[in-house]
């Protein structure tokens, strides 16, 4: 073990051998997109620590949105605005920030609608649904009895469940206080099963699975005549407690965990769950009132292999498997031992007839083992070093990333024969096909997701930017055409054709529909009103002026609600708005939306406020002032656009 470990550290970041190579003599014409034209697919990419999804475009390169998901966002302000705040609260309190690894997008029959991409919170357990619409994130559901959400999301061929599994099995949240020591009979592996609902997306938990504690790392859905099971890697077979680099790699083989959900919903009809008190956030954000709420839900049911037999069942894999990962016919379950000098393929087909024979190698803490063999299509041999992540190209074949050797490797599905490789710049970790997780892939690109760059680009102090790399995989060799740095470290990431996006974005919200409580839906409904020490400004913007504008009457003390309600109906025209002191963020304001900033002033004096996103010839004219008085003072609440307020309140008072 300590000689893998030392090879694995010694190739890391190494170059390949072909690193020199340069670049097919077409590349440049291959992902030139010219002005004014547009990319032919989506990369919805992860964005790892940063907790956010980036939004690219291929062959391009070019990034086009940075969506903030689990992580506050300064440019936008979310997690900073009223109406966002409450979409990054969980039953810890509020936790600003995540680790966001694997992107998931919704399918219909197995194949990309473009309606839905799915994100997961590593560290806080969250899944989110983010509109494929709007680009904005609708929902986040936190995951009780869960930690290290790594294994997560992954989606049935219909979007009927989103899947996440524990990295870290655990106690349960209802009896936590247990000595590390009892891992192994108190820690338990969760597999949280979330509907969707398929009109609206909105998320649930309708189960989850009580495993034994292991680990569990990546998963995919069965697919075509493996639709109803769902298949995982697993690793810390061990159920070692301490020094995991070690103690949970003893073993020459881990498991794939094949879940029959199908079964699992008939022992749900048939009342076999458990209700358990369990403490999560739902979070849900209201396109039509513009704001979040975010509500703690109490209980979970859960399924127990033990009492519900014929649910789940282990394969043996090489061993610290990371991938696994099922191919377009839905037959092959590819599996991915870091450690292992193979790539094993299993056989749904094989796999059904071995639990209906009971080919069994005894049980794992009660849950039936398959024999290796029963289950094996084949292995592909000498593949690389450090295999991770596999995806297909429609056309038979199967790419596999390979982090330790640095490359991509193509090979065939059928004949277990590898045809290609080519180096990739450095270590790579995922890999991405358009299509590439679905029943009909388009292939023609593989996007590599690397994680040292080294020389690739210019030096930019001890840490340097990410990379991906885009490859042609239409003809018979793999030719690698373009470079292009990313935002924080991408884990997975799905490519999806342009044309099942596009069509449907957003380009306003309808003012009439607004149905924010605070909305000023023309300058007419203008208005500052005070509630005791809160003081809501109703206020509108549009090009090139705030309603209203000048202010006074605000007192050291209070707290103010600046309601922004964008008057726009035109396309790509948000109004920005910040605020001098404010110790939040600015806000970003999309036509017809309203958003909220708040702001509590420390000190009299006039204070501007101004519009931050550049919005027209006069974008720099987009001011206006608050005034700050000492609390306690008589200066009356006053407000107005193109006026002198204090002298229209004077003339008020003098015509009463």
């Amino acid at each position: 073990m300590a000689a893998v470990a030392a090879l694995g550290l010694n190739l890391v970041g190494c170059k390949p051998k072909d690193a020199g190579s340069a670049v097919s003599g077409d590349a440049a014409e291959k992902v030139y997109v010219a002005p004014g034209k547009h990319d032919e697919f989506y990369n919805i990419v992860s964005g790892g620590f940063n907790g956010q999804m980036s939004v690219y475009g291929i062959p391009s390169g070019r990034l086009l949105k940075i969506v903030p998901v689990f992580s506050v966002f300064p440019e936008n302000g979310w997690g900073y605005s009223e109406e966002s705040k409450p979409m990054l609260n969980t039953s810890h309190g509020e936790v600003p920030w995540d680790d966001l690894h694997h992107i998931a997008l919704s399918t219909t029959n197995g194949e990309h609608d473009g309606r839905w991409a799915f994100g997961n919170a590593n560290n806080t357990p969250r899944v989110a649904r983010v509109s494929l619409s709007s680009f904005r994130t609708e929902e986040i559901l936190e995951l009780p009895n869960s930690a290290g959400n790594h294994s997560s999301p992954f989606i049935t061929e219909n979007t009927e469940y989103v899947i996440a599994g524990t990295r870290f099995s655990v106690p349960t949240d209802n009896n936590a206080d247990v000595p590390i020591s009892t891992f192994k009979q108190n820690f338990k592996g969760y597999i949280s099963f979330i509907n969707v609902d398929k009109n609206t997306g909105r998320m649930g938990i309708a189960f989850q699975l009580k495993t034994p504690g292991v680990s569990f790392d990546l998963a995919r859905a069965g697919k075509g005549k493996s639709h109803g099971w769902f298949f995982f890697s697993t690793y810390n077979t061990e159920q070692a407690n301490t020094l995991l680099e070690v103690n949970a790699s003893q073993k020459d083989k881990d498991f794939i965990l094949a879940v029959n959900w199908k079964k699992a919903e008939e022992y749900l009809k048939q009342g076999k769950g458990r209700k358990e008190p369990a403490k999560y956030a739902h979070n849900l954000y209201d396109e039509k009132t513009h704001t979040a709420t975010s509500t703690i839900m109490n209980e979970v049911i859960t399924l127990d292999p033990k009492e519900c037999p014929g649910i789940v069942y282990f394969i043996p894999c090489p061993k610290s498997p990371h991938g696994c990962d099922v191919d377009p016919t839905g037959e092959y379950i590819v599996g991915s031992g870091k450690l292992a000098a193979v790539i094993p393929v299993f056989s749904f087909d094989k796999l059904q007839k071995a639990i209906a024979d009971k080919t069994f190698d005894g049980d794992f803490d009660g849950i039936p083992v398959v024999k290796y063999e029963a289950a094996l299509y084949g292995e592909v041999q000498k593949p690389g070093l450090g295999p991770l992540h596999t995806e297909f190209d429609g056309q038979g074949n199967a790419i596999t990333s390979f982090f330790v050797s640095s490359e991509l490797v193509k090979w065939n599905i059928k004949d277990l024969k590898v045809l290609d490789r080519v180096p990739t710049y450095y270590s790579v970790g995922h890999l991405s096909i358009p299509g590439g997780p679905t029943k009909k892939p388009h292939g023609k690109y593989v996007i590599a997701y690397n994680k040292i760059t080294k020389d690739r680009y210019l030096p930019t102090g001890p840490e340097l930017a990410q990379s991906a790399q885009l490859y042609d995989i239409s003809g018979d060799k793999m030719k690698l055409l373009l470079d292009f740095p990313t935002v924080g470290e991408p884990h997975y990431a799905e490519a999806i054709p342009a044309a099942l996006i596009a069509k449907n974005s957003t380009k306003i919200y309808k003012i009439e529909e607004n149905g924010h409580k605070y909305a000023a839906k023309g300058e007419k409904e203008a208005k500052v009103v005070r509630e005791g020490n809160k003081v809501h400004v109703y206020i509108t913007s549009i090009r090139s002026h705030f309603t209203p504008d000048n202010i006074e009457g605000v007192k050291l003390g209070d707290e103010v609600y600046f309601h922004v309600t964008n008057l726009e109906q035109d396309w790509d025209v948000p109004h920005g708005f910040a605020v001098k002191g404010g110790d939040n963020a600015e806000i970003l304001i999309m036509p017809g939306e309203t958003q909220t900033l708040r702001w509590k002033p420390n000190r009299v004096g006039v204070v501007p406020i101004y519009c931050t996103d550049f919005c027209s010839a006069l974008h720099q004219e987009m001011q206006g002032y608050v005034r700050v008085s000492p609390a306690g003072s008589n200066v009356q609440l006053t407000w107005g656009t193109g006026k002198n307020p204090v002298a229209e309140a004077e003339k008020k008072v003098a015509k009463k």
